[in-house]
C-alpha cells in the first residue's frame, strides 16, 4: 500500500496520538501569543519609520533628488 493512501492512514493515525490542550490551557496561550504579535508588529512599525526617517534625513543632507 504505497504512496498516498499509506501516507493518510499514518497522518491519521499521528492525529489520533496528539495531546490537545483543554480550554484552561488554551487561551493564556493564545493571549501569549497575540500579545508577542502585537509587540512584534509595533517594535517593526517603530524601526520602519526610524530608518525612513533617517533615509530621508541622509537624502536631504547629502541633495539627495537621484532615485
Amino acid at each position: 500500500m504505497p504512496g498516498p493512501v499509506k501516507y493518510t492512514k499514518e497522518v491519521i493515525k499521528e492525529g489520533k496520538r496528539i495531546r490537545w490542550p483543554h480550554r484552561e490551557e488554551l487561551i493564556p496561550m493564545i493571549v501569549v501569543v497575540i500579545a508577542i504579535a502585537a509587540f512584534a508588529a509595533i517594535f517593526l512599525s517603530l524601526e520602519d519609520a526610524t530608518a525612513a526617517t533617517l533615509i530621508n534625513q541622509l537624502k536631504n543632507l547629502f541633495g539627495g533628488s537621484a532615485k
